[in-house]
């Protein structure tokens, strides 16, 4: 290409498409253990049974047997991913009587739960 001619692709000519202007500003992040936090409880909360978990205790505590039920799946699967949920501080479990019982330990993170399912049923999300 001779020096000083514009680049084209075709016949139509190529243009930077980055501005040459002032740059925004960083955005000021939360502390480096914050992020790594929040990101050990997105993981959390990645797999799909554990989402459907804590929309079943959105309602209030609830016994494995009942999220079984609810779940159509098997107790030692259900029991797994509530071992998850309750070593990432999503849920809480005490036992009553026999069986142990489930709750959501934190209403914010039903509200990532609920946000991201809308999202998803909005089709937004391929």
């Amino acid at each position: 290409m001779a020096s000083g001619t514009q680049p084209t692709v075709g016949e139509l000519p190529v243009t930077d498409v980055h501005d040459p202007g002032p740059q925004p500003a960083p955005v000021p992040l939360p502390a480096e253990r914050v992020i790594a936090s929040a990101g050990d409880l997105l993981r959390a909360l990645s797999a799909p049974l554990r989402i459907a978990i804590v929309l079943q205790l959105r309602d209030g505590p609830r016994c494995v047997h009942e999220l079984v039920d609810s779940l159509d799946a098997t107790q030692p699967l259900v029991s797994q991913h509530l071992k998850v949920l309750k070593s990432s501080g999503v849920v809480s479990a005490h036992r009553q009587g026999r069986e142990m019982r489930y709750e959501l330990l934190d209403e914010h993170l039903l509200s990532i739960v609920e946000a991201a399912v809308d999202h998803a049923g909005e089709g937004s999300v391929r």
